[in-house]
C-alpha cells in the first residue's frame, strides 16, 4: 500500500488501526493542531524539546494539505484523532472536518515508526509489530522544557531489545534525529517513574522476554501530555499510534 492509498483508506474509514509497519520506507508523523493564538508557544515548545518534538512541517493556519503529502487532507487522512478541550479528552473521531476552522495551525512531528524499518532490517526485534499491537508509551517523571502555556511530562515509547543488540539499536536510531533519535533511557523503568510496564499510559503492553531490556525513546505523544497538563482550551491530535503517513522517504532522514 502506498502512502496515498493508506490515506485514502483512512479517509474512507477503512483503515482505523495503528500504522506501525505500514507503508515501508515512508516517514510517519504525529499531529498536533492548535489555534493560531497558541501556535507560537507550541513552536517554542518543540524547539526546546527536540527529542520528543522533532518538527517535520508546520502547516499555515487554515490549510489542510501539507507539503509532505500533496493531495492529502489533515482533517480526514489519519486513522483516528483525539480532541481535547480544557485539558480533557473529549472524543476520538475518525475525522475532524466539522471541527476545523481557519485559525487552526497544524504541526507534523517525527515519529519513531520511521526508524523501525532499519532496526528490523538489522535483525532487531520489534515486539509490538510482531504482536500486531500499538507500541507501549508511558508518562515519565522527567519534565519537558516549558514554553509559554505548554508544560508537562516527557512521554516515552518502549521496545524490548535483547541486551546484546542494545548498542546496535542505539547506533541505528541515533542516525535519525528527525524522528526522535537515540534512546533516552535503557533498563530500570523505575528511574523514569514508571511503576509497571504492563500498564502503559498509551498503547498496548508487550511481553519482555528473558535476556531483553526495556529501551525507551522520546515520544511524539509528549504534546498530548502537555495539552492535558496545560489545560489547553482546544486542540486536535492523532490518536497514539495512528499516525499521518507522508510521502517523505525514511532514507532521507538518516545521516
Amino acid at each position: 500500500m502506498t502512502p496515498a492509498e493508506l490515506r485514502l483508506s483512512a479517509r474512507e474509514g477503512r483503515w482505523t488501526r495503528p500504522t506501525a509497519g505500514a507503508c515501508a520506507g515512508r516517514v510517519q508523523a504525529n499531529l498536533m493542531v492548535v489555534p493560531r493564538e497558541a501556535a507560537f508557544d507550541f513552536l517554542l515548545f518543540c524547539q526546546r524539546n527536540p527529542k520528543p518534538c522533532p518538527l517535520i512541517e508546520v502547516v499555515e493556519a487554515g490549510r489542510t494539505e501539507p507539503a509532505c503529502a500533496p493531495g492529502a487532507d489533515l482533517r480526514t487522512d489519519l486513522p483516528r484523532y483525539r480532541v481535547y478541550r480544557d485539558g480533557q479528552l473529549q472524543a476520538e473521531p475518525l475525522e475532524v472536518r466539522e471541527l476545523w476552522s481557519p485559525d487552526l495551525v497544524a504541526f507534523l512531528i517525527g515519529c519513531s515508526f520511521s526508524f523501525e524499518e532499519p532496526l528490523a532490517a538489522a535483525g532487531v526485534p520489534l515486539r509490538h509489530v510482531e504482536s500486531c499491537v500499538n507500541v507501549p508509551m508511558y508518562r515519565t517523571n522527567r519534565p519537558a522544557a516549558a514554553a509559554g502555556r505548554f508544560h508537562g511530562p516527557l512521554v516515552v515509547s518502549m521496545r524490548p531489545i535483547p541486551a546484546g543488540l542494545v548498542p546496535l539499536a542505539v547506533q541505528i536510531t541515533g542516525r535519525f534525529e528527525q524522528v526522535h533519535g537515540a534512546p533516552v533511557h535503557v533498563g530500570a523503568p523505575e528511574a523514569l517513574g514508571i511503576a509497571d510496564l504492563a500498564r502503559p499510559d498509551f498503547g498496548d503492553a508487550v511481553e519482555i522476554r528473558p535476556g531483553e531490556l526495556p529501551v525507551f525513546w522520546a515520544c511524539g505523544v509528549t504534546p498530548q501530555a502537555a495539552a492535558l497538563a496545560s489545560r489547553l482550551p482546544f486542540c486536535i491530535t492523532h490518536a497514539p499510534g495512528h499516525m499521518f503517513v507522508t510521502d517523505l522517504e525514511n532514507a532521507a532522514l538518516g545521516r
